[in-house]
């Protein structure tokens, strides 16, 4: 037996392989399949079963795809209902893989669907459990993503994770093996440690959610503090449960060239956004004026799904030479399918043919300190709040970036402002669609806070005060 966990930083997600006497199992694949079907090919192994441990809301799985060309069959937990073709388990079936077994346990809450699946070895021992979006390192599933389908409120939601949890997870055997699709990044959870594999025994000293007294006080804990969900996190379940476009038709078609004119026409005629995935840096220098910036350096595909409000918008790409395959395939795991092409010979092209370009004001941080001696202008961090807690500019005021379609209306066309984030990645985004909306007025610094803490500009932070009582 075998267990290789697969794991994906940009969307903090781990997908499993787990292999036994020639026969295979893929636990919640990624998109692109390719990868699988050559391991498997590798490995002389055949693809026995894709487990799928819910309908994903952050990505669009590979269950499909893997099953067409592989004739696996899908197996989810119980309730679920997909629109195609599956294996929709009963609580504690068992499914025989090789000379080990893997026991569906349903563990609603999350989602009424989601299960985690235990692994028994060939000893008959159980071994490791694959817990899905139940249980992740230092954290639990957020029960506020399936209100609307379940008909049920957030916090009979998170009853329900309660009983999955306490009753289900809790009595295993401490040396077990806990597996998560996810780990610190993901917008799944709230407090998920920056480890990947951990031991059941030490979740259950450290995990704030299986520490609470009592149910009501779990529903509280679990549920105190959640931010809103992406907008995409809707439509990924949609595509997830009801099916989408082959991953190679959609890279096909995001692979295809564009002529500058071609750009530019498309452009015109599709009302086509034009995505520029390169760096912050060359970004600010100079664009494509009305393009927004999201680099495939950071988070991408995250942040096109936080700025980006429908999968369904088309997209066209500016990338660096040789990205564009990247850029197609990382938005198709959170389903932005509809990519018309990309400019051929990249931002250069462009520039080579006449055409109009823009830029951003960017400055250092030196400079910033400079003109903050002289007060000049007001300061927005587009940090998290936490961040922004941790530590900020003592006059900044706190407009994270993924509230941006809220706060920009607020902005006075008239009045300067300086822009940061924590080290131009997100400040940049922000930056290329306030221009995009026609605001001019500000000023975005270099390096972010990273660069300004090393300045004299003067920085505070929140901090608990507590009072001596006499």
């Amino acid at each position: 037996m075998k267990i290789e966990q697969i794991y994906t930083g940009c969307l903090a997600q781990g997908a499993y392989y787990i292999t036994s006497n020639g026969e295979a199992a893929i636990i919640d694949p990624l998109r692109e399949t390719q990868p699988y079907l050559d391991r498997l090919k590798k490995d002389g192994t055949r693809l026995k079963y894709i487990f799928e441990t819910h309908f994903h809301a952050d990505f669009v799985s590979g269950h499909l795809d893997l099953s067409r060309a592989t004739q696996a069959p899908i197996v989810y937990g119980p309730t679920a209902a997909p629109a195609f073709d599956a294996i929709v388990a009963e609580d504690n079936q068992v499914f025989e893989l090789g000379q080990v077994k893997i026991k569906v346990l349903h563990t609603p809450g999350h989602t009424l669907e989601s299960s985690c699946f235990l692994l028994i070895d060939e000893n008959g021992k159980e071994t490791a459990l694959f817990s899905g979006d139940t249980l992740f390192l230092g954290d639990v599933g957020r029960p506020d993503l399936a209100q609307k389908a379940a008909n049920l409120t957030q916090d009979e939601l998170a009853g329900l994770l309660y009983e999955s949890l306490y009753n289900k997870i809790l009595p295993l055997a401490d040396d077990i093996i806990v597996y998560p699709a996810h780990g610190a990044g993901s917008a799944c959870g709230k407090n998920m440690m920056k480890e990947t594999v951990d031991t059941l025994g030490n979740q259950k000293k450290v995990n704030y959610a299986l520490n609470q007294p009592g149910k009501e006080a779990f529903v509280k804990a679990v549920t105190d503090g959640l931010l809103p969900p992406p907008a995409y996190f809707s439509m990924n379940v949609a595509m997830n449960k009801k099916g989408y476009h082959s991953f190679d038709e959609v890279l096909s078609q995001g692979m295809k060239p564009l002529s500058v004119t071609e750009f530019e026409q498309l452009a015109e005629a599709t009302g086509a956004l034009v995505l520029d995935t390169r760096s912050d840096k060359s970004f600010a220098q100079r664009f494509i004026p009305q393009s927004v910036n999201i680099g495939l350096g950071g988070d991408f595909a995250p942040w096109v799904g936080a700025m980006v409000k429908d999968v369904d918008q088309p997209l066209l790409l500016v990338t660096e030479a040789g990205k564009e395959e990247e850029a197609v395939t990382r938005l198709s795991r959170v389903g932005f399918d509809n990519v018309l092409g990309h400019l051929k010979g990249g931002f250069d092209a462009w520039v080579a043919a006449g055409k109009e370009t823009d830029a951003v004001h960017r400055i250092t941080a030196e400079k910033f300190a400079e003109e903050q001696e002289n007060k000049q202008g007001k300061v927005i961090d587009v940090r998290k709040n936490s961040e922004y807690e941790a530590e900020h500019v003592e006059t900044a005021i706190n407009k994270p970036l993924a509230d941006i379609n809220s706060w920009i209306e607020e902005i006075d066309p008239k009045e300067h402002f300086y822009l940061h984030c924590a080290g131009g990645y997100r400040s940049m985004m922000a930056a290329s669609i306030l221009q995009a909306r026609g605001y001019r007025n500000f000023t975005e610094i270099e390096g972010g806070f990273n660069a300004i803490s090393k300045t004299a500009v003067p920085k505070t932070a929140y901090a608990c005060q507590s009072k001596t009582v006499k």
